[in-house]
């Protein structure tokens, strides 16, 4: 059962954690675009814990290995810019799917140590308590955050860019936030917001992909996803296209 993989993928991001302390500062590894020394010894703790458990792994840093019944869908550092350079906005996020079913997610903000878990149709927490999203239903009195600059202004109370999208995610699914979203040419992968996607609908929040793709994969795809408090605040956001 999916449940009972939580204290693995805890044990995960609790080790990917205390690995990346080290490396901060550091810069870019020069093995790959935009990778971090950090992102390389936070990818080697995910795939020696979830790989030496049997499981699958798709992994942002290394891409797929491993065989088992279940595929850990992982970004061992979200936000490794903000990790970088010191900003407390920077995540584990680690998505179980189980014959190509989303079961279970677990995404961990790194800089604070809160914890965001959900379980397909067990409903989502943070620290162990039950989260809801705002409830908000129109754009003049929300806040949304984007990935990417958003090219027009649609009305919103505020909005945001904080670099990190598994934990903003978590933001619109525990009403912190009232809508997430891509913006001009962004795209995010499923390591990025798979795991914060079944957050977001069992706390009873609405995702939904701006060119209508399936969002449930574990392939090395990008997506154009938005997620919001409501249905109505999602329509209203979707009519205007990618900002």
């Amino acid at each position: 059962m999916s449940h009972d993989l939580f204290p693995l993928l805890r044990e995960c991001a609790h080790e990917i954690g205390e690995a990346v302390l080290a490396h901060r500062g550091r810069g870019y590894s020069g093995l790959r675009a935009t990778q971090y020394h950090l992102d390389v010894v936070a990818d080697e703790v995910a795939l020696r814990v979830l790989g030496g458990a049997g499981l699958s792994v798709v992994s942002e840093e290394s891409g797929k290995s491993g065989s088992g019944p279940y595929t850990v869908v992982v970004d061992p550092i979200d936000g490794s810019t903000n990790c970088d350079r010191g900003i407390p906005f920077y995540a584990t996020s680690l998505a179980v799917l189980w014959q190509n079913e989303l079961v279970a997610g677990l995404v961990v903000n790194q800089a604070t140590g809160a914890i965001y878990e959900a379980e397909r149709g067990a409903g989502a927490r943070r620290d162990g308590a039950p989260i809801a999203p705002s409830g908000r239903t129109t754009i003049d009195s929300s806040i949304i955050s984007f990935s990417g600059l958003a090219k027009q202004h649609l009305g919103w109370a505020q909005s945001r860019s904080l670099g990190a999208a598994s934990l903003e995610i978590c933001l619109v699914a525990d009403g912190s936030l009232d809508a997430f979203a891509v913006a001009q040419h962004s795209s995010l992968h499923p390591w990025d917001y798979l795991a914060g996607l079944l957050l977001i609908r069992e706390a009873g929040a609405v995702a939904v992909d701006y060119h209508g793709d399936e969002l449930v994969t574990s392939e090395m795809v990008p997506r154009h996803p938005l997620f919001a408090a409501t249905t109505e605040l999602s329509d209203a956001l979707i009519k205007f296209g990618p900002q």
